[in-house]
């Protein structure tokens, strides 16, 4: 079994030899719940692409444990750069969403409020479905090992998804009628990819026609329509292998 993740306020300064204190509710979680022990490997990170891999020299108290690191670990910047436009679901799906795309590897998911989403998040109730989004994406990336967590933007207008898309090397829409395969799409070597899952209702012939004039077009993913809680992730799987990215 791999050692566990913790997320680390920050890792400035930590190189091999030194010692990195853990606190807080993640120090909690790391004594408290996981019940770490001094000896045993523990993997930090700062969710910004830097990781410590090393093992627990002292534990004070409840919330509290000292890491002797072994190594530093800086991951590069991901390029081509991959960003879901997700529609909001009903209910948990997107969280789900959130989580199985952060576990695939996608690098930023931005809540999108489309005209036939059934759910709109509106005052309290939308800051607190945001935050549901952006801890379960902290939880997945440190489930799934990742030293970067995907950024998990405030929900955007149709028209700010169209000022984003204009600005991408690659925009797609996933659409069940789009006339390409996203298979055969032609992808950027490097750059911003923005793809576009539109709610279970579909993407209106207003919001299409919005993306088409941004640079976007429409794709398909294959001859089974998916759910949107779960095509961003089968979409994302697909640009990762063909990018590169997961040679």
């Amino acid at each position: 079994m791999t050692a566990p993740v913790f997320v680390a306020d920050s890792l400035a300064g930590a190189a091999a030899g030194v010692r990195v204190r853990l606190e807080g509710p993640e120090g909690r979680h790391a004594v408290s719940v996981r019940r770490l022990r001094v000896g045993e490997p523990v993997v930090l990170t700062d969710g910004h692409g830097t990781g410590v891999q090393g093992t627990v020299a002292a534990v004070e108290g409840k919330d509290r444990l000292e890491v002797a690191v072994d190594e530093v670990r800086r991951e590069a910047a991901p390029d081509p750069r991959i960003t879901v436009v997700q529609a909001l679901p009903k209910g948990d799906r997107g969280e789900l969403a959130v989580e199985t795309m952060t576990e695939t590897g996608v690098d930023a998911v931005v809540p999108w409020s489309a005209a036939r989403c059934v759910t709109q998040w509106k005052g309290e109730r939308g800051l607190k479905a945001l935050g549901k989004w952006r801890s379960t994406a902290r939880e997945a990336g440190k489930q799934s090992r990742r030293l970067t967590f995907p950024e998990v933007t405030d929900a955007m207008t149709t028209r700010q998804v169209a000022r984003l898309l204009a600005e991408a090397q690659f925009a797609a829409v996933l659409h069940e009628e789009g006339g390409e395969p996203l298979a055969a799409a032609q992808l950027p070597a490097s750059g911003e990819i923005v793809l576009v899952v539109g709610p279970e209702g579909g993407v209106s012939p207003e919001e299409l026609a919005a993306f088409a004039e941004a640079g976007a077009r429409p794709y398909r993913l294959g001859p089974s329509v998916l759910r949107t809680s779960t095509a961003g992730t089968a979409a994302a799987a697909l640009l990762l292998g063909r990018t590169g990215r997961w040679g």
